[in-house]
């Protein structure tokens, strides 16, 4: 369970609701891993390329990214390069616990930076083909966005863990 920095008094009651939000979703995805051996974590199941310890790299990565966003808008977010060819796969080297505490950490800071920012501040989204020419998102709209990225991929995670073993986060 993420054990949030920020204490209550450092939260507005809508950071502590979206926060509280994302780190539900964010224990439904670290709960359907529990149990896996690595093996069982880098496995491809399905139809689909995605494994359970891909997921939960990817949601890690999306969710650093969208923070650094939320603080400097998209020339921070850009300031780190991602790894597309390998974001949703284990890599050799990688283990699940591996994974599930840098996703830990990443909770962690999460939580610490978005008691320090203004829910109304806004930046000017990346150039994308998928972004609105011109938009801006606020930091209530990338939280928002990480609770949606969070909770879809915690529903693929669920059907790969089904698929491996029959066990369901969900039923």
């Amino acid at each position: 369970m993420t054990t949030a920095t920020a204490t209550a008094s450092q939260l507005t009651t809508e950071q502590a609701d979206l926060l509280a939000t994302l780190a539900n979703h964010r224990r439904f995805l670290r709960f359907t891993a529990e149990g896996l051996t690595d093996e069982q974590a880098s496995a491809t199941p399905t139809a689909s390329a995605l494994c359970v310890g891909g997921l939960i790299k990817h949601v890690r990565d999306v969710e650093e990214g969208w923070i650094r966003f939320a603080v400097g808008g998209a020339e921070l977010m850009e300031s780190v390069e991602g790894d597309w060819e390998n974001g949703f796969r284990m890599v050799p080297g990688e283990t699940l616990s591996g994974l599930l505490a840098a996703y830990e950490e990443t909770a962690r800071k999460t939580e610490e930076i978005v008691a320090g920012l203004d829910m109304d501040t806004a930046h000017p989204l990346p150039v994308a083909p998928w972004f609105e020419p011109g938009a801006s998102w606020t930091v209530r709209r990338v939280l928002l966005h990480l609770i949606a990225e969070t909770s879809q991929h915690a529903g693929h995670a669920d059907i790969i863990r089904e698929t491996l073993d029959g066990q369901k986060t969900m039923g």
